[in-house]
């Protein structure tokens, strides 16, 4: 018997160690994905709060549906943006999204593909050969773009 509780004691005590070993990991797995998902989040929640509080008319910002606009005029919780000359929007401070600083280029340029580039002129050309009475004019360049 004296071989027996010899047994059970060197299997509880490894036992022991596991369960305080794997305990010890399920706590690592959430403070590191405290420091690297909640944290950083609320990090940006606190900027942007911030950056909603100081808005000023004259500031250019981007709203959270991808509109850039100027503040004209900010009432209470409530910021009338102009987004077009002559324009006025009357938006929640909460949709601003960010206030843009003047050295960032606003996105207001289209840009052209090289690849559409190099199909412009072959549209151009096909469209001199299209006959002059098809009914849709500029498609009539390929068979499979002539579907009735």
């Amino acid at each position: 018997m004296g071989s027996f509780t010899a047994v059970v004691a060197a299997t509880s005590g490894k036992s022991g160690s596991s369960s305080y070993t794997f305990l010890l990991l399920i706590v690592l797995v959430f403070v590191g994905f405290y420091f690297l998902m909640i944290r950083p989040q609320r990090r940006r929640q606190q900027q942007a709060q911030q950056q909603q509080r100081t808005l000023t008319p004259g500031a250019q910002v981007r709203t959270t549906a991808g509109m850039y606009a100027t503040v004209t005029a900010v009432d209470g919780d409530d910021v009338i943006l102009e987004v077009a000359p002559g324009v006025d929007v009357r938006m929640m401070r909460r949709a601003v999204m960010e206030v843009i600083s003047s050295g960032e280029p606003e996105e207001t340029e289209t840009v052209t593909d090289a690849h559409d580039e190099e199909y412009a002129d072959d549209d151009a050309e096909s469209a001199e050969e299209a006959p002059a009475d098809s009914p849709n004019g500029d498609r009539a360049k390929s068979g499979k773009d002539n579907v009735f």
